[in-house]
């Protein structure tokens, strides 16, 4: 039978065929021909990424428990750095939450977590670690989140490079040095992986994989100062957006890659921009929350938070935006005019991506807890209590709640399994 990496190969072989005129190698926007809508043999949707969509809306159509216990934890995260990172995500080729034939033998998903050492594992619901690959990325490893297609997991690490893995056996199908580190979550569709990079100077870049041979299809290297942020792909509104260091919020047309507007705020945009009813909703370092237009690049609305805004936001299905700030603050915002309908004070800094859900609002914080907010009222439902900051988002499965620290004062971060109690 054949493997894996042939099986990519090739899928890549006719990608390229379907493709012809697309270029391998870096260029500007505006020079490549490339269809990202064309025909190809690869998965068109991701079984599984961060922020759970193309449009990073961070909404999950779960019920969260009343009351949870901590069913185990793993080490995960050894380094300090300011940043949220290691979020688990569910193995699976049917949405978040996995499918049969990835179930482990307690009938649950498995997940797959990539945490600041450097290391990708693949983790059963009993704890079992299935695989383990790792890369040389220094002391910063992997801070972003792997999307899963094609049976292959792509994520990006701190050496610059992004990685296909085969979400199987963990083996290693092909590596593409792109810059001087990746700490954005690649967003996959159709074939293509899309990424935020670092670059030297500092600069960066926006790029799209061929995601079965890790060829660049097309690139744009007009984000400056070292982008974190995780794209959002909304293809109703025809737009690619992402956010930069320097404040400014990119788009581009979408399947056209042409450059279409900029928004320029007072701070570094660092977490992913989520879409929702024709606008780009993210936060800044500047203190503020923004709701953009799609079309134009206009604000629509903005909201004063009490400090910096780093984390996604998340957006349920009635527009209500849940977003987090140094504050300590849960916010829940009317997506419509940003105005306020609750804030909930957490006891420290919130950095990392929220997670909504049909009852609860989760949101890790500083404090070395796991909230889960009641999503009408803005009202503490629990919390779960670990040993280090929580600045991953979390993952909610129809069996349990994931989500990692940061290492700390007592040691180096884990990842925990929360069950109903």
């Amino acid at each position: 039978m054949p493997t894996r990496r042939q099986l990519l190969g090739s899928a890549g072989a006719a990608v390229a065929s379907s493709l012809a005129g697309c270029v391998a190698s870096p260029r500007a926007s505006g020079t490549v021909e490339l269809d990202p809508l064309a025909s190809t043999p690869l998965d068109e949707f991701a079984a599984t990424q961060f922020r759970l969509g193309l449009r990073n809306r961070g909404y999950v159509d779960a019920t969260v428990p009343d009351r949870v216990r901590v069913d185990w934890s793993l080490s995960a995260n050894r380094g300090d750095h300011t940043a949220a990172k290691a979020t688990p995500v569910a193995v699976g080729d049917r949405g978040d939450r996995g499918d049969r034939g990835d179930r482990g033998d307690r009938g649950a998903p498995d997940v797959l977590v990539a945490d600041d050492a450097g290391r990708l594992r693949r983790v059963g619901p009993g704890k079992e670690v299935r695989w383990t690959a790792t890369v040389e990325a220094g002391t910063k490893g992997f801070h972003g989140t792997p999307a899963v297609a094609n049976g292959t997991a792509y994520v990006g690490a701190y050496d610059g490079a992004c990685y296909a893995f085969d979400a199987a056996t963990g083996e290693r199908l092909w590596r593409t040095q792109l810059g001087q580190a990746i700490g954005a979550s690649p967003t996959y569709y159709n074939g293509l992986c899309y990424v935020a990079v670092e670059h030297p100077d500092p600069s960066g870049s926006v790029v799209a994989l061929d995601a079965a041979t890790g060829d660049v299809r097309w690139i744009d290297r007009r984000p400056t100062d070292r982008p974190h942020s995780t794209v959002a792909l909304a293809r109703n509104a025809g737009r690619l957006v992402v956010g930069a260091n320097d404040g400014i919020c990119y788009a581009w047309t979408f399947p056209g890659f042409e450059r279409a507007w900029t928004f320029e705020t007072g701070g570094p945009i660092k977490g992913p921009v989520a879409v929702a009813d024709g606008l780009a909703v993210f936060g800044s370092w500047d203190g503020r929350v923004y709701g953009v237009r799609l079309d134009d690049g206009g604000e629509a609305w903005s909201f004063a938070a009490g400090a910096d805004v780093m984390g996604g936001a998340a957006v349920d299905p009635g527009g209500t935006v849940y977003v987090g700030s140094h504050d300590g603050h849960l916010y829940a915002l009317d997506g419509t005019d940003g105005r306020e309908l609750w804030r909930f004070d957490a006891g420290g800094a919130l950095i990392g991506s929220v997670t909504a859900t049909r009852n609860r609002v989760l949101v890790g914080s500083y404090d070395r807890r796991l909230y889960a907010v009641d999503a009408a009222t803005g009202r503490e439902a629990w919390h779960a209590a670990g040993r280090g900051h929580a600045t991953s988002a979390a993952l909610v499965t129809d069996d349990a709640v994931y989500y990692a620290e940061r290492a700390g004062e007592a040691g180096p971060g884990r990842v925990y399994r929360l069950v109903a109690a």
